[in-house]
């Protein structure tokens, strides 16, 4: 039996902050209280007065095994997420083969069940001509149904509003879209590809795959999803315009329409492009300032109710290619807690928001099975943050395989210490230990 007890920490969870500590046994928190005494075969961890959070779920990653591997694979960027506070993640189904069958759905779970560091689940992907194989997804064990409203990396959009909406009908899963209007994006694109040929300039990026674009997909998402009673999440919202399609005025349990935004958006803007090019070029793009702003203002009023990453490495030789060719995504995991940190040293939004939104959320909206808070008979899925321990972002320290980060250079004031997963210390002061100790997800439905 291995028994691990946490000293001295700030506990977060469920908008408190209190001093106490943990103890945990084997895999689950069997006490939380002001002291508990240790004993000789106790391990100690001493949080030195620093927080203790639930460790960060990430609802939307592309870790890219099988079949993208030289961007990334699933041990490298799991290894990532847990120096980055990560315990938990949900990958989609844009890999290589698409994860459009049962069968090849299985197969990336094997894979993750040998190299995983972090807990994980897998989305099953929908086209526009696989529905019997989508309606035979088990609820129990596997997190959503994916789809892709607009094409993204792996083109696997779906169009056809027949199937579109018996998918709505027929799935009682959660169904999870990336929401972009292929025919706008095209129009727009036709017009710079006019202007400029290939070598378009990147500020036109949110030019092309604009507001509109985005605003006539999640509505039309919406309307479906209405008509249909489906459960919908609506993924990496970038717009203003977007925000008056969600409510804040019902209790997340009780909401059929949830949203999500990532790092990205509530960091970078359209003025950014001019330093960063198509480092920052993710679908949905990076807007404007009032966009960003708006973004914040959701999330904060409960409009917005999950952070995540989008994670989707590139090659850097990939990313160096003109507007046409550079694939949209970027790595997030191992900076996205320690930039939400960031902002709320800058006063932006406290710390029971963010592990609310990046921990207790997720694990309420998708009905992780004892994840995603501090509670006795819980997982003990935790990460402690020193928020008063500043750090660069360099070459020499980004975990990610594709080697680079669109935060390089930047300092964050805010340091993940340790992370443990399922009970086990993975993560300690800069070291990944080679322990894979994630697990597969359940859910309560």
């Amino acid at each position: 039996m291995k028994t691990i007890l946490i000293k001295n920490a700030q506990i977060v969870n469920e908008g408190q902050i209190f001093k106490g500590d943990v103890l945990i046994e084997n895999e689950f928190i069997i006490d939380i209280a002001s002291h508990i005494e240790a004993q000789d075969h106790f391990e100690i961890i001493d949080a030195q007065g620093n927080y203790l959070i639930p460790g960060a779920i990430d609802d939307q990653v592309h870790f890219r095994e099988p079949g993208l591997t030289h961007k990334g694979n699933i041990a490298s960027e799991s290894r990532a997420a847990v120096a980055g506070g990560i315990t938990t993640f949900m990958e989609q189904p844009n890999t290589v083969p698409n994860a459009v069958t049962q069968e090849l759905l299985e197969q990336k779970y094997e894979i993750a069940a040998q190299t995983s560091y972090a807990n994980y689940s897998f989305m099953m992907g929908a086209t526009n001509d696989n529905l019997e194989e989508v309606l035979k997804t088990n609820p129990r064990n596997v997190a959503a149904i994916k789809i892709f409203l607009g094409s993204s990396t792996g083109n696997m959009l779906v169009d056809r509003e027949e199937v579109l909406e018996k998918i709505f009908s027929n799935t009682k899963m959660l169904i999870c879209t990336h929401c972009e209007d292929e025919d706008t994006i095209k129009t727009n694109l036709a017009h710079y590809k006019e202007k400029y040929g290939d070598d378009i300039p990147m500020d036109c990026h949110h030019l092309i795959r604009s507001e509109e674009a985005c605003y006539i997909s999640s509505s039309k998402a919406i309307a479906l999803a209405k008509k249909t009673g489906a459960r919908l999440h609506i993924f990496h919202l970038s717009t203003a315009k977007e925000m008056e399609l969600f409510d804040n005025n019902i209790p997340l349990e009780e909401k059929k329409i949830t949203a999500e935004v990532c790092v990205h958006h509530l960091w970078f803007t359209d003025k950014d492009y001019a330093d960063k090019g198509t480092l920052i070029k993710w679908n949905p793009a990076v807007k404007t300032e009032n966009d960003k702003n708006a973004l914040w203002e959701a999330l904060l009023d409960d409009r917005i109710d999950v952070i995540a990453t989008d994670h989707a490495p590139h090659t850097f030789e990939e990313k160096q290619n003109p507007y046409t060719s550079a694939p949209s995504g970027g790595p997030l995991v191992q900076h996205s807690v320690v930039a939400m940190f960031e902002a709320h040293k800058q006063g932006k939004i406290s710390i029971e928001k963010i592990v609310e939104k990046m921990a207790h959320n997720p694990a309420k909206l998708f009905q992780i099975d004892r994840r995603g808070f501090i509670k006795k008979g819980y997982y003990a899925d935790l990460a402690i943050i020193d928020t008063n321990n500043p750090w660069t972002v360099t070459k020499e320290n980004i975990l990610y395989h594709c080697g680079w980060s669109p935060f390089e250079n930047v300092t964050f004031n805010s340091k993940i210490t340790h992370t443990l997963v399922n009970g086990t210390l993975v993560y300690e002061n800069d070291t990944v230990k080679n322990i894979q100790t994630g697990k597969r997800l359940e859910f309560n439905r």
